[in-house]
């Protein structure tokens, strides 16, 4: 059986581990620069407090009712989920980290209700992490299972869909946009088909849908039948482009300023890169700024690396001599951003007796650098044109203290 185990409004009850004083109060978690709602505990939906939605649109809603309000942290949420992602591995064969708060576990169980409490009940006693589980003889079903659990509160968190007629009762009382991969345009598509109800599309004939749409919804289809055409994916398949980029905290009108984001962006880039083995030839750089009468405007170059590398600084100075052609005096902008592509994995690298490559005392030494700032943390090692603190850096205005990755910032018992 599959079983899908998803974290409650993660964001939120992150803020809330180590903040008692949260508990029963409620909580909204904003977007990169604070921008938009993107995660409410029960107490805030209680209060009807839009998701998804720009900050100020809704701020005197939330001073109204003494919502608290924090800033996205980004280091507490990952610390915490590999956290739960660890105690997840004893319930389970096999288990797929799918996101930042989700994991599907194969399990074997004779008792499956009882499985998937104890999932929750350790999950919230060693991490205080509210959890609900779905249990299902396919990927799809449970995610179908999963969502049960959160909206039927009489099932306590854990739904188990063990026969067909579970799942079919459950089908039909959904739209096919409630099943996992089917989306809003693909619905309106089938319902000009006759196709209502998610029961009536595991009815259909997945055989004459895979022709008019994709091989994808016909899978669905099975998987509803309870047909599992959906192994778990033990590891991430490596990314064929690498992007980074995030918009400034306010516009930003200084080339200095610039090269300090490009470089640090750059460094991300290729930690990610050098993380799944990949070494990349081409290089992407963008500047955006808003114009008063042509709206979105985005200035970009593509640069060819001399060769196949994941060295930062290369990737770094190329980046930066890109930046500086796309660069206009007088104009205030308000992101820019990198993109690594045509990856390949170094160990299928093609070499070249005659070309030049990297060399093997860069290779290392980025290594020696990624253990650094693993052991230390990020940035720990750093190019120097990076910038210390910048002022344009991401705003956050309601950040939390970082409670596992900051010494300074641990959190103090008092007994």
């Amino acid at each position: 059986m599959f079983a899908l185990v998803d974290c409650n409004t993660f964001y939120a009850s992150c803020e809330q581990i180590f903040n008692p004083g949260l508990i029963g109060k409620p909580v909204v978690v904003l977007s990169n620069n604070d921008g938009c709602i993107i995660s409410r505990n029960a107490e805030a939906k209680a209060l009807h407090v839009p998701d998804m939605v720009p900050y100020f649109q809704v701020k005197a809603l939330l001073e109204r009712h003494q919502v608290r309000i924090f800033s996205s942290n980004y280091e507490l949420y990952g610390d915490v989920s590999a956290r739960v992602m660890q105690l997840l591995e004893p319930f389970a064969s096999d288990m797929e980290v799918y996101s930042i708060d989700e994991a599907f576990l194969l399990v074997h169980s004779a008792d499956l209700q009882a499985h998937g409490k104890a999932i929750k009940d350790q999950l919230w006693q060693c991490a205080r992490m509210p959890v609900c589980v779905g249990l299902a003889p396919t990927k799809t079903l449970a995610k179908l299972a999963n969502r049960a659990a959160k909206k039927i509160s009489k099932l306590q968190g854990v739904c188990v869909l063990d026969t067909s007629d579970k799942w079919r009762w459950l089908l039909a009382r959904m739209s096919p946009k409630d099943i996992w991969g089917v989306g809003s345009q693909l619905t309106l598509h089938l319902q000009q088909l006759g196709i209502h109800t998610a029961l009536q599309l595991a009815d259909s004939n997945p055989k004459m849908l895979r022709r008019r749409f994709s091989v994808v919804l016909e899978r669905t289809i099975r998987e509803l039948n309870g047909e599992a055409c959906l192994d778990l994916e033990l590891e991430l398949a490596p990314r064929k482009d690498i992007i980074c980029t995030r918009a400034f905290s306010y516009k930003v009108s200084e080339l200095a300023e610039l090269e300090q984001a490009i470089s640090l962006y750059a460094a991300r880039a290729c930690e990610k890169l050098r993380k799944q083995n990949g070494v990349a030839r081409q290089l992407w750089v963008y500047l955006e700024r808003n114009d008063p009468e042509l709206g979105l405007v985005q200035r970009q170059r593509w640069i060819e690396l001399p060769y196949f590398s994941d060295d930062t600084r290369l990737v770094a100075g190329h980046a930066a001599a890109a930046l500086r052609q796309l660069f206009l005096p007088g104009l205030r902008y308000r992101k820019c951003g990198i993109g690594l592509v045509d990856i390949r994995t170094r160990k299928y690298e093609q070499q070249d007796f005659f070309a030049a490559q990297q060399s093997a005392q860069s290779q290392q030494l980025m290594k020696v650098v990624d253990r650094i700032n693993l052991r230390y943390g990020k940035h720990t090692l750093a190019l120097a044109n990076a910038g210390i603190e910048p002022a344009w850096a991401m705003k956050r205005d309601f950040l939390s203290p970082r409670y596992t990755t900051r010494w300074n910032e641990l959190p103090v018992v008092r007994c």
